[in-house]
C-alpha cells in the first residue's frame, strides 16, 4: 500500500471518530431495518481490518473478528479484496461458503459487508446483520440503501483525511435510538407494578447479559435477591445457570432475533423453563417452573467452572481454519491471517529443530528475512528464548525489550524491531514439535487469561504443525519417487520429435500411477503410455515396474503385442490388486506407419498436416492385471510426414460433471487449432487445456509424437 494512502486512512480515521461513526451506522442500521451492524477500519500500514464500531450485539461475540486479515475467509475480508458488496442469505449459505464463521455462530441469520473505499482508496468495510426470518436474497432497495450510504461514508471519510480535522454530523445523518430503558420496555408505573405481581419469573437483560429488571417470581424462582441480580449477567449471579450451552441459547436469541428457550435443573432437583423473547435492545426472559424434565445425562451435574466466550470462539475459529492447513507453510499462513490479527501481533517466527538445531520453519511479518533466516541452524544448546521453550516445552512471555535481555543477557535471538514477545510451545502427542513466537511493537502485558489463550491456541497450532511435518515429509518422499520413476529426458529418435508432460492431481499426495516412455532399440523407436489406479506410493512403485518391464520386453525385441501380454502377465504374478491401462507402438518414420497395441487405455488423437485430427480406433484388450490368458491384437496406422499423434491418461479429458465425448471432442479441436506450434509449446497447450479445473482428481500424462516432413 502506498504511503500516502496509508496517511489519508489515518487521518480519516483519526478525524472522523467512533462517535460519527457510531451514529453513520445506527442511520444504515435504521433505514434497512438491520438488528446488529459494525465498521470495520483499515489499519494503518498492516493488512489487517480492525472493528472501530459493533452496534446491536455484545462485543464479545465477535471477538475471533476484532482484528481481520485481508486474506481472511470471511465476508468482511472478502468485500475489502473484492471492493463490492458480499450478501450471505442464511446459516446453509454461512457453512458452504464461510464453514470457520458457521462453526462459531452456528445460528439462523443474514449478513451482507459492503466496503468503504473511493476510487482510490479503501477506508474500511460496513456490515449488517438480519434476522434469520429474512428473505435469502437482498432486495435491489436494499442494496441501493446500502451501498449508496457506504460511498457517502467513504466519501466523508476521504474529505475527512484531506482535512485533518473532526466533522460535525451531516445534517441528513440519522441519530442514534437511545438504548431501551425499563421504563421504554413496561411502560408506566402501574404496568410496571402489575408485572411485579405476574405469578411467572420475568427480567429483562441488556445486550450484554446484564439483568436490569426483575420481579419477585424470577428472583424466587432463581433462590438470589433482586440485589445480587441487577446490573450483573445472569449466569455469573447463578452458578448452577454457569454452562456454555445455556449462554449458546442466549446467542442464538440475539443473532437469529428468534424466541429460544432451554430447560435447567435448580440443584438438588427442581427443573426451571426459560424462554428468551430477543429484541433489538436486548432480551426478555420468562421463568416458570417445568411440569416434566427427562433426567437424561444433564441431572444434577453441576457446571465445573466458568467459561470464556471469547476464549471458546477463538479456539474455534481456529480449529475449523487449521483442518485446512496441509503442509507447513499452509499453517504459518493460518497463523498470520487467523491469530497475528486477532491478537494484535506484527511479526510471527514458527521454530522447529533438525539435527540438534533450531530450524526456521516459516515467519511473517518482518521487512527484512534475513532477520529472522540468521537464525537458522542455531545450536540447541544455545541459551535463548526460542531455544529454551523449543526443549522444555514451557511458554515464556516477555512484556519489554529490557525484561528480555535481563533474563537471556547473551541472547542473540531478538529479531526486528520489537518491544514485546510470546513465545509459545507446540506440544503434540507429548512431545514438542516447535515454537510460535509473536512480537509486539510496544510493551504488552500478559494478563493470565491471554497467557491461557494464546497457550490453548498453541496446542491447536502444534497438532497442525505436527500434521504438516508429516505431510512435507510424505510429499518430498512422493516426489523423489515420482521424478526418479518417470523418464528425466526423451531421447532423440531419428524422423520423429517427441515431448512429454506430467501434472499430479491436487488431491492426495499429488502423486499418481501415471507413466510413459520412448525407446530405442534395434534401430526402431517404441513409445508406451499407461495409468496405474490409484493416487499413492504404491500406484507410484508399481508404475516403475511396469515401465521397467515394457523397456525390458521392448529391448528383447518383442512384437507389440507379445510387450502387453508379457507386461499383463507380469503384473498378475505380481499379487498387486491394483489394475493398469496401456499404450504400446512401435514407429516406423521410414515407411511412415505405426503398429499400436492397446489394453483399456483411451483411443489417441492423430493430427494430420492439413489439420484434420481424427480418433483412432483400435482393436485391443482388457486392462492389465484382470485376465492372464488376454491377447492384446495390433492396429497399423499410417504416419504421414507433418503429422501429430497425442498420446495421453485419462485424467486430461475426465473431470466430474464432464461429458467425456465432449471433453475428447474438444481437445480434439484444440490440437487442431494449434497443431502446427513448436512442439513444446503445444504441449503445454494441451496440458493447460486440461488443467483448467482448481481441483484435479487425477493426474495426467502427456506424450506427442511428430512426424518430421521429408526435407
Amino acid at each position: 500500500m502506498a504511503e500516502g494512502k496509508t496517511s489519508a486512512q489515518a487521518a480519516a480515521s483519526a478525524a472522523f471518530g467512533r462517535p460519527l461513526l457510531s451514529l453513520a451506522l445506527a442511520g444504515m442500521m435504521d433505514d434497512l431495518h438491520a438488528h446488529a451492524g459494525g465498521v470495520y477500519l483499515l489499519v494503518p500500514g498492516e493488512p489487517v481490518l480492525e472493528m472501530a464500531v459493533l452496534a446491536g450485539l455484545p462485543r464479545a461475540f465477535t471477538a475471533p473478528w476484532e482484528r481481520v486479515g485481508l486474506g481472511s475467509p470471511v465476508p468482511v475480508a472478502q468485500a475489502a479484496r473484492e471492493r463490492q458488496l458480499v450478501w450471505v442469505g442464511g446459516e446453509e449459505e454461512m457453512a458452504r461458503r464461510y464453514p470457520r464463521v458457521a462453526i462459531v455462530l452456528p445460528y439462523p441469520f443474514a449478513v451482507a459487508a459492503v466496503p468503504l473505499a473511493t476510487a482510490s482508496t479503501l477506508y474500511g468495510v460496513v456490515f449488517m446483520i438480519w434476522p434469520g426470518s429474512h428473505p435469502s436474497e437482498l432486495s435491489d432497495r436494499e442494496r441501493y440503501q446500502l451501498t449508496s450510504a457506504c460511498d457517502r461514508l467513504a466519501l466523508r471519510l476521504e474529505r475527512a483525511a484531506a482535512g485533518r480535522r473532526p466533522l460535525r454530523p451531516e445534517a441528513d445523518l440519522p441519530t442514534a435510538a437511545p438504548g431501551a430503558t425499563v421504563a421504554d420496555t413496561l411502560g408506566t408505573v402501574e404496568a410496571a407494578r402489575m408485572v411485579a405481581r405476574l405469578p411467572y419469573g420475568l427480567c429483562s437483560l441488556d445486550l450484554h447479559g446484564r439483568v436490569c429488571f426483575v420481579n419477585a417470581a424470577a428472583t424466587e424462582l432463581l433462590g438470589a435477591p433482586a440485589g445480587e441480580l441487577l446490573g450483573t449477567r445472569l449466569w455469573a449471579s447463578v452458578p448452577w445457570l454457569d454452562d456454555p450451552v445455556y449462554e449458546d441459547r442466549y446467542r442464538a436469541a440475539l443473532f437469529s432475533q428468534h424466541v429460544t428457550s432451554f430447560v435447567a435443573l435448580r440443584p438438588p432437583r427442581d427443573w426451571l423453563s426459560f424462554r428468551l423473547y430477543p429484541s433489538t435492545s436486548g432480551l426478555s426472559v420468562r421463568i416458570t417452573r417445568a411440569r416434566a424434565v427427562a433426567e437424561l445425562d444433564r441431572a444434577g451435574r453441576r457446571p465445573g467452572g466458568p467459561s470464556s466466550l471469547v476464549t471458546i470462539s477463538q479456539v474455534l475459529s481456529l480449529a475449523g481454519a487449521l483442518t485446512e492447513a496441509a503442509g507447513v507453510q499452509d499453517v504459518v499462513q493460518l497463523v498470520a491471517d487467523e491469530i497475528m490479527p486477532a491478537v494484535g501481533c506484527r511479526t510471527l517466527v514458527m521454530l522447529g529443530s533438525r539435527g540438534g538445531r533450531m530450524h526456521v520453519l516459516g515467519h511473517r511479518g518482518y521487512a527484512d528475512p534475513d532477520l529472522v533466516e540468521r537464525f537458522d541452524g542455531l545450536p540447541l544448546t544455545e541459551q535463548t528464548p526460542g531455544t529454551q521453550v523449543l526443549t522444555t516445552g514451557v511458554p515464556a512471555f516477555f512484556e519489554s525489550r529490557g525484561q528480555l535481555e535481563r533474563l537471556y543477557p547473551a541472547a542473540r535471538e531478538v529479531p526486528g524491531p520489537m518491544a514485546a514477545w510470546a513465545y509459545l510451545p507446540l506440544i503434540a502427542s507429548g512431545r514438542p514439535v516447535g515454537t510460535c513466537v509473536l512480537g509486539y511493537t510496544e510493551r504488552h502485558a500478559f494478563p493470565a487469561d491471554e497467557r491461557a489463550v494464546l497457550t490453548s491456541l498453541g496446542g491447536l497450532i502444534a497438532q497442525a504443525l505436527e500434521r504438516a511435518l508429516l505431510y512435507d515429509a510424505k510429499h518430498r518422499l512422493a516426489h523423489g519417487l515420482q521424478a526418479a520413476l518417470l523418464p528425466s529426458s526423451l531421447p532423440s529418435l531419428p524422423g520423429i520429435e517427441a515431448a512429454a508432460r506430467y501434472l499430479p492431481a491436487t488431491q492426495g499426495m499429488d502423486i499418481g500411477g501415471d507413466f510413459y516412455d520412448l525407446v530405442l532399440s534395434h534401430g526402431r523407436a517404441s513409445a508406451v503410455i499407461g495409468d496405474v489406479q490409484g493416487h499413492n506410493v504404491t500406484a507410484a512403485g508399481l508404475m516403475g515396474q511396469l515401465r521397467t518391464a515394457v523397456r525390458a520386453y521392448t529391448t528383447v525385441g518383442q512384437a507389440p503385442d507379445e510387450v502387453m501380454s508379457s507386461t499383463n502377465r507380469l503384473l498378475i504374478d505380481l499379487g498387486t490388486e491394483l489394475f493398469a491401462s496401456c499404450l504400446y507402438l512401435r514407429l516406423d518414420p521410414g515407411s511412415g506407419r505405426a503398429v499400436l497395441a492397446r489394453a483399456g487405455h483411451p483411443p489417441p488423437l492423430l493430427r494430420r498436416a492439413d489439420g484434420q485430427v481424427r480418433v483412432l480406433d483400435l482393436a485391443g484388450g482388457p486392462l492389465l492385471g484382470i485376465d492372464a490368458s488376454a491377447t492384446y491384437p495390433t492396429t497399423e496406422v499410417d504416419l504421414p510426414p507433418g503429422c501429430v499423434l497425442a498420446l495421453y491418461t485419462d485424467g486430461l479429458i475426465e473431470s466430474p460433471g464432464v461429458d467425456i465425448e465432449e471433453a475428447l471432442d474438444a481437445l480434439g479441436r484444440r490440437l487442431a487449432e494449434t497443431g502446427d506450434l513448436p512442439l513444446d509449446e503445444l504441449a503445454d497447450g494441451l496440458v493447460e487445456f486440461g488443467a483448467g479445473a482448481t481441483e484435479r482428481v487425477d493426474d495426467i500424462a502427456l506424450l506427442l509424437l511428430r512426424v518430421r516432413a521429408e526435407s
